[in-house]
């Protein structure tokens, strides 16, 4: 019978051969290209011999572009020079802070503990076919997504690098769940009883929210494009606000304001009579309060920033737990993009309003972008 090969990226047994003036050490090991090679180095003693015979097999074994990520490279330092690489790519604006800080939890609590401690050799199609059903049954189908797509970027790096030769996630099942939850939208009963609930909220008035409610509404914006506007943005004359920013809790810096989710999400946006009324009376206590025009519309109480989580988490605790508990601040975006759509807007000018991607090929290769309708504020113009 045959003798089985060696594994790839492993060697054989050390032997030794005295010499007059030391010891040679001879093995054989078996690259990653699959080929077995001989080899030997020698010392003034075996235990020398060995030390450098191994590391002549290490870097034998190290990928032919010379990088210093091999298939021997642990996870989690592959993993640390992927983040590296994202720091690089939020730093050119090419991802969003949030993004990286995403990156990082999902690392920290799920991945890193399943894998950090195995050789890139080691990451293969059924032990990563086992974690992700295995994460979607502790967690959800969208973390098991979520955690799919970084342990793909990080395997992708290895793969780019040389240490593995294909990416493994490739053959793995996509990640089934139960759908996308159908979100709501606010019925002309529900908006103006959801307003007199937070107006008699003196919590929910304190933190600003009935004003905040009538700013999304009347545009569609995210929450974080909400926070981040600045009276320098609006133009009560024109009736149009500029959305060029969003607000991101950056690790080690605190708040910030930070470039928009796309391209497309920076918009100039007409705003319905009422909603322009709203901001002028807000815009009046701004200049009572000596607030320059490169301050938040929505500040915090300190006439800072105000952070997303913190908002959403007062918005939750507004709406009780009964009547309006599926109420989110997302709920207003889609509550916006319903109206627009009720009132015969095309799929076009809707996503414009919202700073959505592109709704089609077509229409992105024969129709102008960033231009919006000011039929988006007539439709709006009537909600309350």
């Amino acid at each position: 019978m045959a003798r089985p090969p060696l594994d790839v990226g492993t060697h054989g047994a050390i032997r030794f051969v005295k010499l007059a003036s030391g010891y040679r050490a001879k093995a054989r090991y078996r690259g990653y290209d699959g080929v077995t090679r001989d080899l030997s180095r020698t010392g003034p003693s075996k235990a020398k011999a060995e030390r450098v015979l191994k590391l002549a097999i290490a870097q034998a074994l190290q990928t032919p572009s010379g990088g210093d990520i091999t298939a021997r490279s642990r996870f989690v330092e592959v993993a640390d020079r992927w983040l590296a690489w994202q720091e690089r790519r939020v730093a050119d604006g090419e991802r969003a802070p949030g993004t990286l800080d995403n990156y990082r939890s999902m690392l920290a609590n799920h991945v890193l503990p399943a894998f950090g401690e195995l050789r890139m050799h080691e990451m293969t199609v059924p032990r990563l076919d086992r974690f992700f059903p295995a994460l979607q049954a502790k967690s959800s189908a969208a973390h098991a997504r979520t955690a799919r797509a970084v342990v793909s970027g990080i395997l992708r790096y290895a793969a780019r690098h040389g240490a593995i030769t294909a990416n493994p996630i490739r053959e793995i099942e996509p990640i089934e769940g139960s759908g996308r939850k159908r979100v709501r939208s606010l019925t002309a009963e529900e908006r103006r009883a959801w307003l007199a609930q937070l107006e008699l909220d003196p919590q929910a008035s304190r933190k600003d929210l009935p004003d905040l409610t009538r700013f999304m509404l009347a545009t569609g914006v995210r929450i974080g494009e909400a926070l981040a506007l600045y009276w320098e943005d609006v133009d009560l004359d024109k009736a149009t606000v500029l959305i060029n920013w969003t607000v991101v809790r950056v690790r080690g810096q605190g708040l910030k304001r930070t470039d928009p989710k796309t391209a497309t999400s920076e918009r100039a946006l007409p705003l319905p009579s009422w909603a322009v009324e709203m901001l002028r009376q807000r815009r009046k206590t701004a200049v009572a309060e000596n607030r320059p025009a490169d301050s938040p519309v929505f500040p915090d109480t300190l006439g800072g920033l105000r952070d997303p989580s913190n908002t959403r988490r007062a918005l939750r605790e507004a709406r009780g737990s009964e009547g309006f508990a599926w109420v989110t601040s997302h709920v207003f975006r889609k509550t916006a993009a319903t109206i627009m759509d009720e009132a015969g807007l095309s799929a076009r000018l809707i996503a414009d309003q919202l700073g959505h991607s592109r709704p089609s090929i077509t229409q992105d290769a024969y129709m102008g972008r960033g231009a919006v309708s000011s039929a988006a504020a007539a439709a709006l113009e009537d909600i309350l």
